[in-house]
């Protein structure tokens, strides 16, 4: 079995006094996430790094009721949950065995602000009441935004997990953008005092009325 990644030096600075629900999670997707069909066999060595820290180190962008569309392994929702105890996240998960991990992580964890809902992003019957909204290594963005901007309020927010090609997928995603009235459509780099591969985020405003 490949050794787990060492938790960086930063993963206490980032989290705080949650780190040990941050270790107590990392633990179990460890031990359990590839046999889960949760995470690949070869992201052990960079478990922390690549997605508990990737994840973990936007928290400071959230607030309010807070959706995660296609949660899976709780990447980003659950981490952000952890790191967040005054946000309130529901996770969205179409794939009944990744809603059973994740309700069993939200049980062995001891979280009470974390709700989730087996569904596609499209179904929900919550969409329009969130106050922001994330997704991490879904698709590309013209993919995501039909699912993850009518999720969110008017006035409401989408701060989506995306890679370095993250300038070019807002260039083709033009046509989604204006569909959804979505302003202020930028891209932003978070941790990068912290982590040696900072986190890009996309970054924007839903205004409904403002659509064409």
């Amino acid at each position: 079995m490949t050794d787990l990644e060492e938790e960086p030096t930063a993963a206490a600075e980032i989290f705080g006094d949650r780190i040990g629900v941050a270790r107590a999670y990392t633990a179990a997707l460890a031990a359990h996430g590839e046999e889960r069909g949760l995470i690949g066999p070869l992201e052990l060595p960079r478990l922390w790094s690549r997605h508990i820290l990737n994840s973990a180190v936007t928290a400071p962008l959230f607030s309010g009721r807070v959706g995660d569309v296609g949660s899976g392994a709780g990447l980003p929702g659950l981490v952000l949950a952890i790191a967040r105890p005054d946000v309130q996240f529901v996770l969205i998960e179409p794939m009944e065995r990744r809603t059973t991990w994740l309700n069993e992580q939200v049980d062995a964890l001891g979280l009470t602000n974390v709700e989730v809902v087996r569904s596609r992003g499209e179904d929900w019957t919550g969409a329009g009441t969130l106050d922001i909204v994330t997704a991490r290594a879904v698709s590309a963005l013209r993919t995501l935004l039909p699912l993850t901007a009518p999720l969110a309020r008017d006035g409401g927010e989408l701060v989506l997990l995306k890679g370095a090609n993250a300038g070019n997928e807002i260039e083709s995603a033009a046509k989604q953008i204006s569909r959804f009235g979505l302003r202020d459509v930028r891209v932003e780099t978070v941790g990068a005092n912290l982590l040696a591969e900072p986190t890009r985020v996309v970054r924007a405003r839903v205004h409904r009325s403002s659509r064409r």
